[in-house]
C-alpha cells in the first residue's frame, strides 16, 4: 500500500513539474488565474461527467461545473436559480412549470432549449442508478423556454432536486461516450481528463453569467498520504487532509476547516429482537426501550469526541440535517450522565457489580459495528464505548465491510455518515417503507412521524414545507428527537479540512454534505489570488 502511494505522489509530481534527471524543486509560484487541486481518489467520477449516471448527484451532490442547473442551492441552503428564471407548481403538486433563460449556448455553439431540459430529465429518469427519480412521470418541453414537469406524486422539494441535474445536449448525447467527452453549458469545460490521475478544466469562454476567475482548475486524484507530500511539496495549491494531520504545519499553507453537515450517528433499533421473514435478526431488547434511547443520547459528551478524535475539528451533531433549513432546534440535548443514569435506574437497568448493568438476569450489553476500513468512525466507536462505560452499558465495537453491515444494523447500531442538502434524508432515515411496518435502515415507526413527512412532500410551498419537516422532529407530542422517539443518536459533524496555499481565496463555501470532495469546488470559479 505504502508503496502505491509513493509511486501515485510520483507519478503526479512527475505530471505537475515534470520528470527529468534532477528531482523536482519546491514550486512556489502560480498563474494568477489557475488552481491545482488534490481530491481524495473516490471523488473521480467513475463513469465520467454524465448527469443520467451520477455526476453531480448521488451520495454527494456538488454543483456539475461543466454543465448548468435548472436552479442552485445558495449559501443558506434556500433555492436561487441557474438556467430557471421562474417556476410554479400547481395547486395539486403535481405539475411544475419552469422557465428558462433564452441566450445560452452549449460549448459547440447549438441553443439550450427547454427540449435539452426535457430530454435530460427523461433520460435520467431512466437511466440513473444513483438518483431516485421515481416521483417524476415525465418532462415535457412547452416552448423553446418552457417546461414542464409531470409528477407521479406531489415533491415539494423538486427545486433541490432540480439543483444537481446538469443539463444534456439533446442534439449530441450518446450514452456510451458523453461522460468521457461531456458537452456542457456550465462554467468550465473539460479539457482533459487522465483517469486516475487528474482532470483539467477550463473557463467555457461562452457562459452566460460572471465569467470565472480561475481559467484553468486542475483536480488531482490521491490517496490522503500522497496528498499531504505533494502540499509538503508545493505541487498543489489545495489538499484535502483529515485530523490524522491536523497537528502538522506546512511552509507556505494554512489549514482550513470548513463546517459539514456530514454527520456521523448510530441507529438505535426500537423494536424488540426478533427474526424477519427472511431470516434476519431484527431489533435489539436493549435499544427497544425509549428510556435507555434516551439515556444514550443524554450520556454522550460531544466536544469530548470532537476533541479527542477529530482534534477539535467538528461540531457536535443533534440531527440529520443540522444547519438546514428544515432542522429544529428541539434536536439539542445537553450532556447529563445523571440524568441519563437516572433515566436507566427507571427503566429497571440496576447498576452490577462489575459495572454493568442488569434487568432480569440480562447484562446492559450492546455491539457497535463501524466499516472496517474507517478509522475515523472505529475511533468514534471505541470512544461512545468508553462513554457508555461510564453509564454501566458495557458496548463491544467491531469492523464490518459493507456487504454485512446493512442487515446487521437492523439489530445492532451501526456508526452511520450522511448529510445532504435536501430534507429526503430525513425521509430516507425515518419514514415507514411502502409495504412495511419498519424504516429502511434501522427498524423504526411512528405514523405521526410519517404523516408530517408525506404532508411535506405534498406541499405547494417550500416555507411550509420546511415546518413540517421540523414537526416531524418534535411536534411538541411526539417526534424523533430526544423527548420523543429518538431511533438514531448524533454524535459529531466532521470538518472538511484542506492544506490551502498561502494568497489563495476561496470564496465563501456553503455547509459541506456528506462526502469530502467536490463541494468545495462548487464555487472555484470565484477563487482569486491576491496579488
Amino acid at each position: 500500500m505504502k508503496i502505491r502511494k509513493i509511486l501515485s505522489l510520483f507519478l503526479m509530481l512527475c505530471l505537475l513539474a515534470g520528470c527529468g534527471a534532477q528531482p523536482a524543486a519546491q514550486e512556489t509560484t502560480h498563474a494568477d488565474d489557475a488552481v491545482v487541486i488534490a481530491l481524495d481518489v473516490n471523488s473521480e467520477p467513475a463513469a465520467g461527467f454524465d448527469p443520467a449516471y451520477g455526476w453531480g448527484a448521488g451520495e454527494h451532490v456538488h454543483e456539475p461545473l461543466v454543465q448548468s442547473t435548472l436552479t442552485v442551492t445558495n449559501p443558506d441552503l434556500t433555492i436561487g436559480y441557474d438556467l430557471a428564471t421562474g417556476y410554479t407548481v400547481s395547486e395539486d403538486g403535481l405539475t411544475w412549470t419552469v422557465t428558462i433563460r433564452d441566450d445560452v449556448k452549449f460549448t459547440d455553439g447549438e441553443p439550450l432549449t427547454a427540449s435539452d431540459v426535457a430530454f435530460t430529465y427523461n433520460t435520467v429518469k431512466e437511466q440513473s442508478t444513483v438518483s431516485d427519480f421515481t416521483m417524476l412521470d415525465s418532462a415535457e418541453a412547452i416552448d423553446d423556454t418552457t417546461v414542464q414537469f409531470h409528477m407521479n406524486q406531489a415533491f415539494s422539494i423538486w427545486p433541490y432536486t432540480m439543483a444537481v441535474v446538469g443539463i444534456l445536449p439533446e442534439h449530441a448525447y450518446d450514452s456510451a461516450t458523453y461522460g468521457a467527452n461531456p458537452i456542457g453549458s456550465g462554467r468550465y469545460m473539460l479539457k482533459q481528463w487522465d483517469r486516475g490521475q487528474q482532470v483539467i478544466l477550463e473557463a467555457n469562454p461562452d457562459y452566460y453569467g460572471e465569467a470565472p476567475k480561475m481559467k484553468t482548475v486542475t483536480i488531482l486524484f490521491m490517496e490522503e498520504d500522497a496528498a499531504f507530500l505533494a502540499a509538503q511539496a508545493g505541487q498543489v495549491d489545495v489538499s484535502y487532509t483529515s485530523a490524522t494531520y491536523a497537528d502538522q504545519t506546512v511552509s507556505g499553507y494554512s489549514l482550513e476547516a470548513y463546517q459539514t453537515v456530514d454527520n456521523r450517528g448510530l441507529n438505535l433499533p426500537a423494536t424488540p429482537r426478533t427474526t424477519d421473514a427472511q431470516g434476519r435478526t431484527v431489533g435489539n431488547d436493549l435499544t427497544a426501550d425509549v428510556r435507555v434511547r434516551r439515556a444514550i443520547n443524554l450520556g454522550i459528551d460531544r466536544q469530548e469526541m470532537i476533541d479527542n478524535v477529530l482534534a477539535g475539528h467538528g461540531t457536535p451533531a443533534y440531527s440529520v440535517c443540522d444547519q438546514m433549513p428544515w432542522y429544529s432546534d428541539a434536536s439539542e440535548v445537553s450532556y447529563d450522565p445523571e440524568a441519563a443514569m437516572q433515566l436507566l435506574d427507571e427503566a429497571g437497568w440496576t447498576m452490577g457489580a462489575d459495572g454493568v448493568r442488569e434487568k432480569d438476569g440480562v447484562k446492559a450489553e450492546m455491539t457497535v459495528l463501524y466499516a472496517s476500513d474507517d478509522s475515523v468512525r472505529q475511533a468514534l466507536a471505541a470512544d461512545f464505548a468508553n462513554q457508555m462505560a461510564e453509564l454501566g452499558i458495557s458496548v463491544q465495537i467491531e469492523g464490518v465491510g459493507w456487504d454485512t453491515a446493512y442487515d446487521r444494523a437492523l439489530s445492532e447500531p451501526l456508526v452511520w455518515g450522511w448529510g445532504a442538502h435536501t430534507p429526503m434524508e430525513l425521509y430516507n432515515i425515518y419514514h415507514t417503507r411502502e409495504g412495511s411496518d419498519t424504516a429502511l435502515y434501522s427498524p423504526y415507526s411512528n405514523p405521526t412521524v410519517d404523516k408530517y413527512m408525506d404532508e411535506a412532500l405534498a406541499s405547494d410551498d417550500l416555507e411550509t414545507a420546511y415546518a413540517l419537516w421540523q414537526k416531524a422532529q418534535w411536534d411538541g407530542t411526539t417526534g424523533v428527537t430526544q423527548d420523543g422517539d429518538i431511533p438514531w443518536v448524533w454524535l459529531v459533524n466532521v470538518d472538511h479540512l484542506y492544506w490551502v496555499r498561502d494568497g489563495l481565496q476561496i470564496a465563501e463555501q456553503k455547509i459541506h454534505p456528506h462526502g469530502h470532495g467536490w463541494s468545495l469546488v462548487n464555487n472555484v470559479d470565484a477563487w482569486t489570488w491576491s496579488k
